[in-house]
């Protein structure tokens, strides 16, 4: 159950860039925002709890937390966002999946087809590449010395993950999306330390670029990424770590 990613290296590294641009906080309250729309409470809410994980994790206060669940029960003035997903390839045919949050459908696929236009990239059709896409659960758990790789695979397994991955400064625990709420949950209980836990989508069939088209395909994902409206970018590109660029 162990082996080597970069997933958790750039996880971490996304996350720190993400909340450098103050954008972060946004996209994920955005999220807990759609999910306390029809019910409030993490309790009974497992989508709301996942999402409020998912805040904590990215270190979102909690005050903040709490706003944006009060703005979606109605005590404040709430957006109604709508949830899509484009499909599409980037350069040297790479496939790419764009999930997105809006409250302007016309201006998110304006924003996301000139992005993909710019950077050699091009929208298709729904099923296009997704169905080269599995949807899963990760929780990527930092690496402390009180936490060994023993540890965690005792945990993972009781919990009910399906996968965990071994790197230097992090465990990935991988579920199936049935069971990510309680694994989280278990884990969040043991009072370990999250750098992510969403459910994402990963490809079946990577692919390596080099030169100048891997330069292009990670100024695509940037430019996709910074819009204000796009909460995940998935692809099936094994990007390098930064160290290794």
């Amino acid at each position: 159950m162990s082996g080597h990613s970069h997933a958790a290296n750039i996880a971490v590294k996304k996350a720190k860039t993400d909340a450098a641009k103050g954008k972060i906080f946004t996209k994920v309250g955005r999220e807990i925002a759609v999910a306390a729309k029809n019910n409030p409470d993490p309790s009974t809410n497992s989508k709301l709890a996942d999402a409020i994980a998912k805040a904590r994790s990215v270190n979102m206060p909690n005050d903040n937390i709490k706003r944006c669940i009060a703005k979606a029960a109605g005590e404040l003035s709430a957006d109604n966002y709508e949830e899509l997903t484009y499909e599409g390839y980037g350069p040297s045919g790479s496939a790419v999946i764009i999930k997105a949050l809006t409250d302007n459908k016309n201006r998110t696929v304006d924003y996301v087809r000139t992005a993909m236009r710019k950077h050699g990239g091009s929208l298709g059709n729904a099923g296009c590449v997704s169905f080269t896409f599995t949807t899963i659960g990760e929780i990527i758990v930092e690496r402390t010395p009180e936490l060994s790789e023993d540890m965690l695979m005792e945990y993972a397994l009781d919990a009910g993950a399906d996968d965990i991955i071994t790197e230097d400064d992090a465990f990935i625990v991988r579920t199936s999306v049935a069971d990510f709420s309680n694994v989280r949950k278990y884990l969040e209980e043991k009072n370990l330390h999250f750098f992510e836990a969403e459910i994402k989508m990963v490809s079946q069939n990577m692919i390596t670029l080099e030169g100048d088209e891997l330069k292009k395909f990670q100024k695509l994902v940037d430019a996709l990424e910074d819009l204000d409206d796009v909460q995940n970018v998935y692809h099936n590109v094994d990007l390098p770590d930064e160290e290794e660029e």
